[in-house]
Order: C-alpha cells, then structure tokens, then sequence
C-alpha cells in the first residue's frame, strides 16, 4: 500500500491519546488530527488539533475517524452522527444496548456510502470473536468469562460518586477456585459472586463516615450488591504511589465435549498493562479493516463478527499464507 491510510481521533483522553501512540507503530497510517470539544490550545497532541464544531471540513482530508468518546454519553450521539460523513470505529461497550446502537449507526452510514465498525476493542471485541469461536467449535458445552485483575473505569466512576468519597479505584478481581473449576473441565453454574471479587481504595473526604460509605458501596445496586466487595481506605498519597497505572485484562473460556466423553478446553486471555493503549491498538487495526472495506465500495455498520482477520493486517493475502498459516 504506497498511499497511507490517514486517521483522524474524536477524543482525547486516555483511550484517544492511546490511538495516538498505536498509530506511530502502523507504518500505513499517519494522523491528520485530533477532534475535541475542548480548546484546541489546550490539546497536547502532537498532530492539529480541532474544535469538534469544524469536522465538517475534513470530509476529504481523513480516511477513517476513530471514536473515542464514552459509551454513555457520547457514542450514542457522534456514532450515528459522523457515520454518515466518515469511514468511522468505535468501541462502544454497553452490551445491552449494541442491537440499537447497531441499527442507528448502520442506517447513518448506509445514507452517507460509509462504513462503521462498532463495538471493538477486547470486550466487546477480541472476547466477543472467542465466545462465538468457542459457541461454534463446543456447542455441547458453557462460556466463562472472567475479567481481571484490572482497574473498572465504569466501577471506580461509580465509586467516585458516593458522598464522602474524596477518590477512588475499583479493581476487578476474578476468583482463581472458579477459573480452575472451569479449566478442570467440571463445567460448574457458577453466580455472579463465585466468579469475581471486587475491592476498592478509597480517599475519603476529611470528616467523612467511613462506615456509610462502605455500606452504601457494597449495597449500590447493579455494581456491588451481587459481589463480595472489600473497601480500603487509604492517602491521597498512597492512591496515587499505587494505583495510577491502568491494567487490565482477563480470560474467555470455553468448556464443552466432544463425541462420548472427551472433555475440551478452549481458553483465551489477555494480561494488559494498560487497558487504554490496547484498546486502542485494537481499534487501529480495525480501521485498517473500515479503510478496505470501504475501498471495496462497501457500506454500513460491521461488527468483529463481519469481519474477516486478514483484513487487519498491512500484510497481503500472499504474504499472510506464507508467513501466518
């Protein structure tokens, strides 16, 4: 590919500056700019920085345009909006709602000739492609995800809302008796408390009741009831000695049979020492992927489902079957 594919990032946060990094690291592609509600002076990229409100006049100037907004906010408003105007991804990740965020994008896209892949990263995204592998290979049989040890943005953010709290970390923490339950080939129910533990590090307000603030964490519905949480609380100091980095990572599995009694394993996992900046070397490869596709003439919305692995490679077909296969 002599012409380099060219990007430009909605974002920049941890996640945009993240595809910043990854995109020196892809020989085929160079970023045009970086897009951000925020003054552009203000923007610490080392590409041209722009006010949102001007993406408009970069129609012919960028490829593929990289989302790196929130889930709850703003993919919901600039994924359907951009679509129609660029070649975009996303990783959009509030599983519940990727069916209706897939129909607005896919009918946004398909309006403007665009292409839109959704939903990317590693969940949804690399785990989403090892659930459906192992479905297929082992339908006789239960998936396991586990998630973990890692910092949960959504959690901490959750954390960080209950009166009194100054700060805070909420890590993730998969059970390792219920993932060597799973790897034994025991194929066990397993509850949502079997499976993970969650543990938060609190900075607490000066005068704060530590004990309500414990209590109304381990009983906040939807994040910690249904878990066992352990609350610390610790310095501002200690926080941030000890718990600024971002890791992440965690494990899909795949327990089945085959013929009479053989048991099969099928596991996949990731130990991430910054959530961000793999996330964002996922979506760099899947822009690849948007830029093909729609080079190909295609339009609409994609998931990883769609499409097939060779396209987010620099390599040719050639050199995948003789290097890769």
């Amino acid at each position: 590919m002599t012409q380099k594919i060219r990007v430009g990032i909605v974002g920049y946060g941890n996640l945009g500056r993240g595809v910043e990094k990854a995109i020196k690291q892809n020989s085929d592609m160079e970023l045009i700019a970086v897009f951000s509600r925020r003054d552009p002076e203000s923007v610490s990229s080392e590409a041209t920085a722009v006010h949102i409100s001007e993406i408009d006049n970069f129609k012919e100037q960028i490829d593929v345009l990289i989302l790196c907004g929130g889930s709850a906010k703003d993919l919901p408003e600039q994924g359907p909006a951009l679509a129609g105007l660029f070649h975009t991804v996303d990783s959009f990740d509030t599983h519940a709602k990727i069916p209706s965020y897939y129909e607005s994008v896919d009918a946004a896209a398909r309006q403007g000739n665009k292409i839109s892949v959704i939903s990317t990263g590693w969940d949804p995204g690399l785990f989403s492609l090892n659930r459906l592998l192992g479905e297929a290979i082992l339908p006789e049989g239960n998936e396991y995800t586990f998630w973990g040890k890692g910092v949960s943005q959504g959690h901490s953010d959750a954390i960080r809302r209950v009166p009194g709290v100054k700060n805070g970390v909420q890590y993730t923490i998969p059970r390792e008796a219920a993932v060597e339950r799973v790897r034994s080939g025991e194929n066990p129910e397993l509850s949502t408390r079997e499976k993970h533990l969650r543990e938060c590090y609190i900075v607490a307000e000066e005068g704060a009741n530590l004990a309500a603030i414990e209590t109304e964490i381990k009983e906040m519905p939807n994040y910690f009831a249904d878990y066992d949480t352990v609350v610390n609380f610790i310095s501002e100091e200690e926080l941030k000695r000890d718990h600024a980095s971002m890791p992440h990572g965690g494990t899909v599995l795949r327990s089945g049979r085959t013929g009479e009694s053989s048991n099969q394993i099928i596991e996949f996992g990731l130990k991430l020492d910054s959530n961000p900046e793999f996330t964002a070397s996922v979506l760099v490869a899947y822009a690849r992927a948007a830029y093909k596709l729609g080079q190909a003439g295609e339009a609409g919305a994609r998931t990883v489902f769609d499409i097939p692995f060779g396209l987010l490679s620099q390599k040719s077909p050639e050199r995948l079957r003789k290097e890769l296969l």
